[in-house]
Order: C-alpha cells, then sequence, then structure tokens
C-alpha cells in the first residue's frame, strides 16, 4: 500500500482507479460518488474503467442530542433504514423519528435536485457498484450508503476512498463486499492532510461533472420504490 500525499481529487481518482482496474469495461458496473468530494474523484474512476456515473446522496438519522449516533439513514432511492436497537437504547420515540427525517430528507431532496435536477435516479439492480468518496474518517457515511443501497438488490457493492486510517479497513471490508484503499496510514488526524489541493467542492461543481459524464455517457435509469426496514445494531455506527 502508497504512503503519499495526492495532488488533488483528480489524482486521487486515477490511482483509486488502478486498484480497480478488474472491473474495467464490464457493461454492469456502476459508479457512485458520495457528495460532495467524492463526486470528482468517483468522475476520474468512472472515465478509466469506462463505466457508468452517478451519485448517491446518503443522509444519516442521527440521535437527539447525541447527532453523532446514527440511528438510520436516508439515501437516494427512497431508501430507509432504521437501527432499532439504537431506538430502543436511547428511547427516541416515534415524533422525534419523523421530525428529524423530515429534517434530513429536506436537505436530501434538495441535493437531489442540485445535482441531477429532473433525472430520475439511477438502477443500481445486479450491478457491480463502486462508492467512492474522497477519504474516509469514521466510515460512518459510506457505512450508511453501503446499508441503504444493500436495500436495492446491487449484484455487488464495492467501496472505494483515495484514504482512511488503518482501524477503518476491517470495518469497510465487512460493510462492503470488497473495500479499495491505495493508502492506510497508521497515524491518520484527516483526510484532507493526505492532498496538497483539498478545497471544497461546491454544489455547482458536482452538477456540471454529473452532467458531463451524462451527456458523454447516457445510462438506464429508474426511479426505484422506496423501501422501509429495520436493520441490526452494528449495522450503522
Amino acid at each position: 500500500m502508497r504512503n503519499f500525499i495526492y495532488k488533488n481529487r483528480t489524482e486521487a481518482g486515477r490511482i483509486l482507479s488502478d486498484e480497480l482496474k478488474d472491473y474495467s469495461d464490464l457493461t454492469n458496473v456502476l459508479v457512485l460518488g458520495l457528495p460532495r468530494g467524492g463526486v470528482p474523484v468517483a468522475a476520474e474512476v468512472a472515465k478509466r474503467l469506462h463505466a457508468d456515473l452517478d451519485v448517491i446522496v446518503v443522509r444519516k438519522l442521527g440521535v437527539p442530542g447525541h447527532e453523532e449516533v446514527a440511528m438510520g439513514a436516508i439515501a437516494t432511492g427512497g431508501v430507509e433504514v432504521i437501527n432499532a436497537d439504537v431506538v430502543r437504547s436511547f428511547g427516541v420515540p416515534d415524533s422525534a423519528i419523523e421530525k428529524i427525517r423530515r429534517i434530513e430528507n429536506k436537505e436530501l431532496l434538495r441535493r437531489e435536485r442540485a445535482y441531477r435536477g429532473d433525472r430520475p435516479p439511477y438502477n443500481v439492480q445486479s450491478r457491480n457498484v463502486i462508492i467512492v468518496d474522497d477519504g474516509i474518517a469514521t466510515g460512518a457515511t459510506m457505512k450508511a450508503a453501503v446499508t441503504a443501497l444493500r436495500q436495492l438488490n446491487p449484484e455487488r457493492i464495492i467501496a472505494a476512498a483515495p484514504v482512511a486510517p488503518s482501524d477503518v479497513f476491517s470495518t469497510m471490508s465487512k460493510a462492503a463486499d470488497k473495500f479499495i484503499c491505495p493508502v492506510i496510514p497508521i497515524y491518520f488526524r484527516s483526510v484532507g492532510e493526505w492532498y496538497h489541493n483539498f478545497s471544497q467542492t461546491t454544489d455547482v461543481e458536482v452538477k456540471e461533472i454529473l452532467n458531463r459524464a451524462w451527456n458523454k455517457r447516457p445510462h438506464k435509469r429508474e426511479l426505484l420504490a422506496p423501501s422501509f426496514l429495520n436493520f441490526q445494531a452494528d449495522d450503522l455506527t
């Protein structure tokens, strides 16, 4: 495994794509970027793998007063996952869950409209799906994305990021079918320290990246029906 600093997200995507070359030129591969910073990385991966590119928007549902603890998540495709054990442990009433759900769903829909306009979400069923972020710190967002996406019946889920701390490797390898990460430093403080240029990616930039990819490579998209379910306590931590 490498141990160096990336020039920017484009270089990170190029190096990450080298680790994903087994998925190059396969017709059923879909690359999903996690907004915002994961999208330019995912775009480079999709370009080099000759794969479809899309975006997955995930909003964690935090426990009231303990927002760092995820009691569930909502995601692109109408998926909602609720961790019944966490809800029960913290005694979160249904009314509080509904309030947080409305708040986070409003932000999810705002981002969906900002990124894809009137285009419907992707169809992931029976596809090899590669979820890409620009780096992983705790793994919570990536795990939420994997957990939510699993409900839409993809063939396989590959979680991929240019850099992540060593303690996340085992967690992500269990959450996804495969975890790809070129740089896994022993000493890790933040994702940004592993980039020379880690400037913030804007909503406008995300939209522009997606539009360029969709204009070059249109792919089948379907609006998927919502899935509502419970899952075990260790699915989202």
